[in-house]
């Protein structure tokens, strides 16, 4: 898998890649990564045709998923490590 380029934006790394038959293009911000893979075609072969691929409303859904990513794991960690105010102590007289 090689990179082919990088597209910019300013919120989020997004890097686009080439291995075989395939193009791939991964979005990452903080903690988080999203990569999404096609097949070649005529229409999708190259950097161009996956900046063009790319568009607002494609970087929209990938927000509004990391978005979603985020609530997601804040949420088990909720449940796996309980927060400050429910612990219990003993009374210590």
């Amino acid at each position: 898998m090689r990179i082919i380029g990088n597209i910019e934006h300013p919120n989020l790394k997004i890097t686009v890649f080439k291995m075989d038959n395939k193009l791939s293009v991964k979005f990452e911000t903080g903690l988080y990564e999203q990569t999404f893979k096609f097949r070649e075609s005529e229409e999708l072969n190259d950097f161009a045709s996956m900046e063009k691929l790319v568009d607002e409303e494609f970087v929209r859904f990938v927000t509004e998923q990391f978005e979603k990513m985020h609530r997601a794991k804040n949420a088990a960690l909720g449940r796996y490590i309980p927060s400050p105010e429910t612990e219990v102590f003993e009374e210590i007289i």
